[in-house]
Formats: C-alpha cells, structure tokens, sequence
C-alpha cells in the first residue's frame, strides 16, 4: 500500500493510524515536499476513477486565488496540482491497482 500523505492535515494522519492499528503496512509519500510528475498525477486520477478538478481542493486559497473562476482541461488541472501539490485532495491510498481518498479517513480500510 502506498499513502499519499500531508503530515499537517488530520485526516490523513487518522488514515494512516487506522491503517497502522488493522496492521497494514504501508510506504508512506509526503507528495506535498515531493510532487508527483504529471504522468504519476495522472495515473493516480485514473486510478481513483474522477476527473482531475474533483480531486483539487476548492477551499485552498492557492485555487481561490489562481483557479477558481478557470475552466480549465483534464491536462491543465494536473499540470496545476503538480505546481502547487497542496491542492489535491488527501489522504490517497493505493493498493495494487485501486486507490481510494481517505475522506472520511475509514475510506482507506475499503481497500
């Protein structure tokens, strides 16, 4: 299992803890200090099964600022959560060819 982790969010540090007490293991990626490339952003959205816009996070005052009002494509969406990676949705937990957004945090025990 993969966990596509913010350490400062609260949900996904209670993802993370349910994984840890139903004894899963995982490897762990802060994607916020180190961004996924746009073919990893990619595959992670096709994998979840949504289109890019609906894993941004629309209360981030980064997509206020700059995004809000754009209609923007499936390309660019990526392209701007690979600029700025605190705009996508956490927690995303990967387990084989599934993945899952830990909203709520049980989500993840789905998998």
């Amino acid at each position: 299992m993969i966990v596509y982790h913010n350490a400062r969010c609260s949900k996904s540090r209670q993802a993370c803890a349910l994984l840890t007490e139903a004894g899963h293991t995982y490897e762990v990626v802060d994607y916020v200090n180190n961004p996924l490339s746009e073919s990893e952003l990619t595959e992670l959205v096709q994998m979840l099964g949504i289109k890019p816009y609906d894993l941004i996070r629309k209360n981030e005052q980064i997509f206020k600022k700059h995004y809000k009002d754009k209609n923007a494509n499936r390309v660019n969406w990526v392209k701007a959560m690979v600029k700025y990676p605190i705009l996508m949705e956490r927690p995303i937990v990967v387990s084989g060819d599934k993945a899952v957004i830990g909203r709520p945090p049980s989500l993840v025990l789905d998998l």
